[in-house]
């Protein structure tokens, strides 16, 4: 019998929750600075375990240091914000009086919502794991993080980290395949996060459902890239040429094909391929030899991501640039398709690797109804140098996120900043104080302190003055400034102090 059989059957997932229930009760009534310091703590442990993660990163995907060293600088600053702006989130948020809560103090409390749950993916596992977890512990609650079984060594690393650190009470990592996901999803989780595909993202949304928890999920789509007339063509070549190629097109905000005005598209093309070209082959000894083109993840993604290819050659599409292809090494070159049409696998599923699609446009509108034609993306880029011309796109598109003449930087490098994605391609926002909310139920609260006027006059049998109130309420717009509020609050305040209240 299996590790993973002897735990359904000894029943440790549900005494774990058992466990972690108990300690919420605990987390929630913890300061910002003992929970700060935890995270503090946690990010020390991470640090020190940068060689085990480079060496995890290296082995799972051919991943250059650097690119790890990005994971972990996304992980840092997250951490040291959220510690730094902590205290200031969990204090109590005074909201504005009206007519009708004279008397009354408003305000919002975020308190934990207890237990969350992390299903994880693959592809950045240190970001993914740690940046969430940051969040939740911040909000107070407990965590369970479930990584990826298609990254192994990273997840290993992961949990060799929590453990120096934090109880399993608290925080625990619980490796293994999708049995592991699905006995953890039957536990009534208070919120379930999770990163990866729609087909995976359904099977979270109805597990939630049992038990009305609430969900963050970040999936991914087809990211479009409009490349206008008027932008400066060898700089999006240049930007777009790292976004489909880092960590080998296998990123879930990469642009996935791009919509390029007809009168430039030749010399796209040509940038395109000449950036791959001096950024991932310089020497000349080919994209396999460079240390900066990852690999795919595993064979059953790299014969997905070819099927898409041959599909695509098949049914006409031009081979512009690249199509190199080595099952044995699960290596991809750079690669560049033109004449892709609606028919093809290529331009209806997410390709995940680092293959760009060309779609050419001479209008404006041509470029907006290719993008509704697919569920609204993760994240869209627009290449333009007239304000005009990116006004025009911004207004008809939506998408999680937009980056205007650049691509890929809006993930990771600022903690004030929301993602996420929107219907299909996500639910919810993540990142610095958006991931503590998620984690956090928004508790309104009145407290009744001084009697304004007959406190009495709202209850039956109602009097003729009450009901003149009401109807004068009724008839005509209430515009009563603030202020003038916040004054009346005042002398009702001191007025029922005077009379000792």
């Amino acid at each position: 019998m299996n590790m993973n059989a002897v735990l359904k059957e000894a029943n440790i997932y549900g005494e774990l929750f058992d466990r972690q229930k108990i300690k919420s009760h605990e987390l929630a009534l913890t300061t910002a600075a003992q929970r700060a310091d935890k995270i503090r703590a946690l990010l020390k442990a991470i640090m020190d375990a940068r060689p085990a993660i480079l060496e995890a990163g290296y082995k799972e995907l051919r991943l250059n240091p650097t690119d790890l060293d990005a994971q972990l600088l996304m992980v840092k600053g997250e951490a040291e914000f959220i510690a730094r702006h902590l205290e200031s989130w969990m204090a109590d948020q005074p909201i504005q009086g009206t007519l009708m809560t004279l008397g009354k103090k408003s305000y919002v409390r975020y308190e934990p919502k207890g237990m969350v749950l992390h299903v994880s993916t693959w592809n950045a596992p240190i970001a993914e794991a740690f940046v969430l977890a940051f969040g939740a512990m911040a909000a107070g609650c407990t965590f369970v993080l479930k990584p990826s079984e298609l990254a192994p060594h990273s997840a290993q690393v992961i949990a060799d980290i929590v453990e120096k650190v934090l109880k399993d009470d608290e925080f625990v990592v619980l490796n293994g395949g999708a049995e592991v996901s699905a006995e953890l999803l039957k536990l009534p989780f208070n919120h379930i996060f999770y990163v990866g595909g729609h087909g995976v993202g359904r099977i979270i949304m109805r597990a939630a459902a049992e038990h009305f928890a609430t969900v963050t999920l970040e999936m991914g789509g087809k990211n479009p890239v409009i490349v206008d007339q008027t932008a400066d063509i060898a700089e999006a070549g240049r930007k777009i040429a790292w976004g489909r190629v880092a960590n080998a097109g296998q990123v879930c905000l990469a642009p996935d094909y791009a919509l390029v005005h007809d009168s430039v598209v030749k010399e796209f093309i040509s940038e395109l391929g000449k950036s791959m070209t001096s950024m991932y082959n310089p020497d000349g000894k080919g994209y396999n030899k460079s240390a900066d083109v990852p690999r795919i993840v595993n064979i059953r993604h790299f014969e997905r991501i070819k099927a898409l290819f041959d599909d695509a050659v098949a049914k006409g599409a031009k081979l512009e640039h690249g199509g190199e292809f080595d099952a044995a090494d699960l290596f991809i070159s750079p690669t560049i398709l033109s004449g892709v049409t609606e028919d093809m696998r290529i331009m209806t599923e997410e390709i995940f690797g680092p293959i760009i699609c060309i779609v050419p446009f001479s209008q404006r509108e041509q470029a907006i109804t290719t993008i509704r034609r697919r569920p609204k993306p993760l994240g869209s880029y627009i290449f333009a140098k007239d304000r005009a011309a990116i006004d025009f796109f911004l207004a008809r598109t939506t998408s999680g996120s937009t980056v205007v003449n650049h691509n890929l930087v809006q993930s990771g490098t600022n903690a004030h900043f929301p993602f996420g994605g929107v219907n299909a391609s996500g639910i919810g926002r993540i990142g610095g104080r958006y991931t503590f909310l998620e984690c956090s139920n928004t508790r309104g609260v009145v407290e009744d302190q001084y009697p304004a006027g007959d406190p009495n006059i709202m209850f039956p049998p109602y009097s003729e003055k009450y009901k003149g109130m009401i109807a004068q309420m009724l008839g005509k717009e209430i515009k009563v400034p603030n202020g003038v509020i916040n004054l009346i609050n005042g002398i009702i305040k001191i007025t029922a102090k005077l009379k000792g209240k």
